[in-house]
This record gives C-alpha cells, sequence and structure tokens, in this order.
C-alpha cells in the first residue's frame, strides 16, 4: 500500500507514497488514509502529525486514470465515503496537523493541504485547483478552505483559470505559513512537530475545534452541499471530454454541458 505511516515518539509521519503516480490517489489509498487519520486522532502517544508526499511531489489529485462513468447515486456514495471522509478525518483530528509539500499540490492534494493546519511549502511546491480541465468543481472541501483565505473574488479566478500558485505567491496570499529551501523541507516541518508535541496537546485540540467553529458554516456542512453538486459534474459531457482527453494526452474541447 503506497501509503506509509512512520512513529517517532510524540510524532507521526503520514506519506503519500506512490511517487511513480505522482502520488495519484486511488481508492485504496484514500481508504488507507482514512485509517491512519481516525487511528492517530484518538492515539494520546501521538500529539503532533505531519502529512507529506514520497518523492518529488505533494499530490497530483485523484487518479484520473480510474475515473469512470457511475450513476448519480453511485458518484455520490463514492464521494461521501472517499474523499470526503478522507478530509473529514483529517479536519477532525485534534491535534496539530503540518503539511510539508514540495512540487505540485492539485485537486484533492491541495484540499489535503489545506485540511491541515500548517503548511510549510518548499521552494518547488506549486498548487492549483485543476478541475476545470476535466469538467469538474472543486473537492475535498477546497471551495470552503479557499473563501476563508483568500476571500470570494481570488477563489473564484484560482478556479477559473485552473493556474498555478507557486510557493513565493503562496507565502504572499496566505496560503501557506512558510517557504524553505527544497533540502530543509523535512527538517523545518519535524522541527515544529516537535515544539507543538512539546505543548499543551488537548489545549490545541479545543483551540483548532473553536477557530473552526468561528469561520462560520461548518465543513460538515459545506461538504453536504458539495456532494449534491459534484456527483451531478460526474455526468456531464465535459468531464467525460475532459478525462478522455487526458488520457489521450490532449487538449480537451468543452462544449458547456
Amino acid at each position: 500500500m503506497p501509503i506509509d505511516l512512520i512513529v517517532d515518539g510524540p510524532v507521526a509521519k503520514v506519506v503519500i507514497n506512490r511517487p511513480e503516480k505522482l502520488n495519484a490517489l486511488s481508492w485504496d489509498m484514500r481508504e488507507a488514509l482514512i485509517k491512519h487519520f481516525n487511528e492517530l486522532r484518538y492515539d494520546n502517544s501521538i500529539r503532533a502529525i505531519i502529512v507529506t508526499g514520497g518523492g518529488k511531489v505533494f499530490c497530483s489529485g485523484a487518479d484520473v486514470e480510474r475515473m469512470d462513468k457511475q450513476d448519480l447515486l453511485a458518484a455520490r456514495e463514492r464521494t461521501q465515503r472517499g474523499g470526503h471522509a478522507m478530509i473529514r478525518a483529517l479536519h477532525a483530528i485534534e491535534k496539530p496537523v503540518i503539511a510539508a509539500v514540495r512540487g505540485v499540490a492539485v485537486g484533492i492534494g491541495w484540499s489535503i493541504a489545506l485540511a491541515c493546519d500548517i503548511i510549510i511549502a518548499s521552494e518547488t511546491a506549486r498548487f492549483s485547483q485543476i478541475y476545470r480541465k476535466v469538467g469538474l468543481v472543486p473537492d475535498g472541501g477546497a471551495c470552503w478552505f479557499l473563501m476563508r483565505l483568500l476571500g470570494m473574488a481570488r477563489a473564484k479566478e484560482l478556479f477559473f483559470s485552473a493556474r498555478f500558485v507557486h510557493a513565493p505567491e503562496a507565502l504572499t496570499l496566505g496560503l501557506v505559513n512558510h517557504v524553505v529551501r527544497d533540502d530543509e523541507l523535512m527538517a523545518k516541518a519535524e522541527a515544529l512537530a516537535r515544539d507543538y508535541a512539546d505543548g499543551p496537546t488537548f489545549t490545541f485540540g479545543m483551540g483548532k475545534k473553536l477557530m473552526h467553529m468561528a469561520a462560520g458554516p461548518s465543513l460538515e456542512d459545506f461538504l453536504e452541499f458539495e456532494c449534491m453538486v459534484q456527483p451531478q459534474m460526474n455526468q456531464t459531457v465535459d468531464h467525460h471530454e475532459g478525462v478522455a482527453a487526458f488520457k489521450e494526452k490532449r487538449k480537451p474541447k468543452f462544449h458547456g454541458r
């Protein structure tokens, strides 16, 4: 299974480790992440967590090669049991979680980073709401996170353009907390995790919950609404064209339906 769990004292590291596929998430990988996040949430010996990617990237999103046609009910259930369950499990952890990002973090890969508390980016990090290329709306609570970090106009621009936000711009926009050299990424993440692990873990957890509540409608409520929209996108002509174009390595020809 290309998800590694490495425990070093009070710090746990979850590694998305499928570098030959740019750490694209399969169904089995999502299930493994859900399992790890849920277990780490209740393991009181773990007091800080790092989420990162193996190789040169963080996560290139969903495995497009495995996207297939599904009816509306099946697509809704798959969304709820897969990506949404994974983001919920990560976001619900009541202890500090650090994303250490190098290379691409796109699609739901970016949502994983956004669901963490602190994002440390290497100079090679770049982020994208890449969904327009396969005719889908942002997934994994991306709109919920980005609206709170950027405001509506900037969040919409990132979705409409699907452009890459490189590490320096991400820092300026407040999308990441720190930018470091690539060879310093893990050292920085581990030092920060050790510092948080020495802190009042329960207090950190309760503070996180207060901040999440203060942000407005809950992530749970937003994901439920997202789940009404995203499964419909799986049925569109443009989504099927986007997936076909990706597999055939050509530019998609969208029709707006």
